[in-house]
């Protein structure tokens, strides 16, 4: 363990390079004079370039062989290609065609262009900046869609909604505007769009993640005569987004969010009301499709266009959950619940929890259904019989530590797996018939090299009989242990324990680099999943409202406590090192365990629930974890007030003995940084050692310069409390 930050930064560096493929495409399949079969794969990754500051991006494609049953071989062809500027990027149903969503940046302004490309040429370019037919084109997965008509004569996409211009009562533009020329590359803007006095008026989004993202709307683009058009018929008090079209291309299925009376933050949040409704292209006519009671996301059309599937849960309540998988019939209009939520795991399946299904996630016969979902402490790929909804496991008991299912089509399926210890690989294989999923045959196309100098294992826990809730006695929760090979006798590690955000998320055995730079460092990790956690069925999720604060601390400090008990673990040299809920947790820790844990590090923690509820994008989970329900325009009461502070780590700020390192977004939307430093100044005048690292960042600090910095500093800061 050293505190040299070169040392630190290299190997940050070192381990930081290796990539994740974030995007998969089987191409069209040709069929030789020979009877052979093959097809190419294009394939999109990322990588962090500290000397950029930037996520890169690149692709790299592949060469298939094999004959409709078996891949008999596999071949990179040449080499990566950087493919920065690509916003969004979508083959169409013939791989005849690519579309391409590009921005680019030039005298100080960003520009998007949509082309169409068709095997090795670019056939149209369109400047959709100087069009000005809509705002910016959403990139993002939470609405965005870049969905070619099966005809393939037409492109559907989410852009922000075209808004009249604001100006000063005072100082106008409208002249300037309507004498622009076109070397400027936009139109001329009449007078009447610009409207006087209202340019301070305040335009809500929908939260972190989503900042300026207010009002989407569905565009089309007909690809013969190059005309965008912005669907009209879409219901006023609904975002539409995730759209697809139809088998015959006559209608458009998509996912509407109520944004009245007013939006609240929507980023990691499957609790908010929306419904399928389907808009017809002819009429403009759109309709209500699914109940508009529940939260849904993902609709996902079969191959033979005759169902949709998609996830629901309620709305409000814990922000994510077990789900349903649901099932609309296009021909005999019926819906179906295919997979029902878990409560308790019965068997191998603890249910789903995935925030969105893969864009291509049909088996070829439009009977099974497969997706990736964390399962306790692991991450595989379910196969969900669509007639039965008996869900089978296709990577359970594997090796590999988590599974992710980019794509499957023509039952060819594309699949990264990794470790803590090992970094993401691409892995191929043919989905085999009903019933013989088992026995599919995986082959690589990229492998990655396992980190040996330390291992990893799951811990499972059963929490005391003074922990137990009556209603949810049995409940287990899990920790991942990573550990370093090198020992000497006699010599303990210093352990930093991390408990996840959320809450209502939860750590997988996959490749994650802070805990793998720990490890390199010489500290051994323990990264926990208390009662709460996603991926433990539904009571596990329900056990915890009410009771944070309470119940999650209790948790995390009993797998501490165990792994002391059995591990190799330096119990005077304990760190804590989590983000928002995590944050939250550590800071508990810290108070309510004074002495115990020697050094903390926290990214926006939440510290105080009183003051989150008017600064928060998401004040209705202030209510939810206090075990009350929230409805649009509550006011809080004494009582709410209360029970809020009670479960808040702001009220054992006064027995904290550990130095505290805060990290705080100057842009959080979701935990105000000003909030971060009610925390920072209730240590400050108790004199307690406190640090804070103020980043122009969001909740997530997660630009490539930003969480470099953060860790860098962290690490240093573990280090040196530690050694102190």
């Amino acid at each position: 363990m050293s505190g040299n930050s070169e040392k630190i930064s290299a190997m940050y560096k070192e381990l930081s390079q290796f990539p994740s493929v974030s995007r998969a495409y089987i191409g069209h399949e040709v069929t030789t004079s020979h009877g052979s079969k093959h097809c190419s794969i294009y394939t999109e990754w990322w990588q962090r370039d500290l000397e950029r500051s930037q996520r890169l991006k690149f692709c790299r494609q592949y060469s298939v062989f094999h004959d409709g049953r078996a891949v008999e071989h596999v071949a990179p062809t040449g080499t990566c290609s950087e493919i920065q500027s690509e916003l969004l990027s979508r083959e169409s149903p013939s791989g005849v065609l690519r579309a391409v969503l590009r921005s680019t940046t030039g005298q100080g302004k960003e520009k998007e262009f949509l082309e169409i490309w068709q095997r090795n040429r670019k056939i149209k370019s369109l400047n959709l900046t100087a069009l000005d037919k809509h705002g910016k084109v959403y990139a993002d997965d939470q609405f965005g869609c870049l969905e070619w008509s099966h005809s393939e004569n037409h492109l559907l996409y989410v852009a922000e909604k075209k808004c009249l211009k604001m100006e000063s009562f005072f100082q106008s533009k409208a002249m300037e505007l309507v004498n622009r020329t076109t070397e400027e590359e936009e139109e001329p803007r009449d007078v009447a769009d610009i409207r006087k006095g209202d340019q301070f008026v305040l335009h809500e989004d929908w939260g972190e993640g989503l900042v300026n993202k207010s009002i989407p709307a569905l565009c089309v683009l007909d690809i013969e005569s190059s005309n965008i058009s912005v669907l009209e018929g879409v219901p006023d008090y609904i975002s539409p987004g995730q759209a697809l079209w139809l088998l015959d291309d006559s209608g458009i299925v998509f996912v509407g969010w109520w944004h009245e009376p007013f939006r609240l933050g929507l980023k990691f949040c499957s609790n908010r009301r929306s419904a399928l409704f389907h808009l017809n292209c002819s009429s403009g006519h759109c309709e209500l499709m699914s109940r508009d009671t529940k939260a849904v996301c993902s609709p996902r059309l079969s191959p033979d266009g005759r169902r949709i599937v998609y996830l629901e849960r309620d709305v409000f309540g814990p922000h994510h959950q077990c789900l349903k998988l649901c099932m609309y019939n296009w021909h005999l209009k019926t819906f179906l619940t295919v997979v029902d939520i878990v409560r308790r795991p019965k068997t191998g399946f603890s249910g789903i929890y995935v925030t969105a299904l893969p864009l291509l996630c049909w088996s070829a016969d439009s009977r099974r259904v497969l997706m990736h979902t964390p399962q306790k402490s692991r991450k595989d790929i379910l196969i969900v019989d669509t007639e039965t909804g008996v869900v089978g496991p296709l990577t359970a008991g594997s090796e590999e530590g988590s599974w992710t299912l980019l794509t499957i089509q023509r039952d060819l399926i594309v699949v990264s797996c990794s470790a803590p210890n090992c970094p993401p690989s691409l892995k191929i294989g043919f989905l085999p018939s009903a019933g013989k999923e088992q026995e599919i045959a995986w082959v690589c196309m990229e492998t990655a090299e396992t980190l040996q100098d330390f291992g990893w294992k799951i811990f499972t826990f059963q929490p005391p009989d003074t922990q137990e809730a009556p209603k949810y006695a049995g409940l287990t929760c899990e920790s991942l242990l990573l550990l370093p090979r090198q020992t000497t006798e006699g010599r303990l590690f210093p352990l930093i324990v991390i408990p996840h955000g959320g809450p209502h998320s939860s750590f997988d055995a996959s490749w994650q680099l802070f805990p793998a730079v720990f490890c390199r460092l010489g500290f051994a990790v323990l990264m926990v999943n208390y009662r709460g956690s996603t991926g433990f069925g539904q009571d596990s999720i329900e056990l915890l409202l009410g009771r944070v604060g309470e119940q999650d601390v209790q948790d995390v400090q009993f797998c501490v406590e165990q792994a002391l008990k059995t591990e190799p673990l330096d119990p005077a040299r304990l760190a804590l090192f989590g983000g928002s809920h995590g944050g939250f947790l550590c800071c508990h820790l810290i108070g309510q365990f004074p002495g115990m844990y020697k050094v903390c590090a926290v990214r926006n923690p939440a510290v105080n629930y009183v003051s989150l509820i008017g600064s928060s994008d998401i004040p209705d989970w202030r209510y939810s974890a206090i075990g009350y329900d929230y409805t649009f325009g509550q006011i809080p009461l004494p009582d709410t007030l209360t029970a809020m502070i009670t479960c808040s780590p702001i009220t054992s700020a006064g027995q904290v003995t550990a130095p505290v390192l805060m990290l705080l977004g100057e842009k959080d939307r979701r935990i105000s940084a000003w909030h971060g430093m009610e925390y920072y100044r209730a240590l400050r005048a108790r004199g307690i050692p406190v640090r804070v690292l103020w980043y122009p960042d969001d909740h997530s600090l997660c630009t490539v310069a930003v969480e470099a910095d953060a860790f860098v500093n962290s690490v240093l800061w573990i280090i040196q409390k530690l050694s102190s």
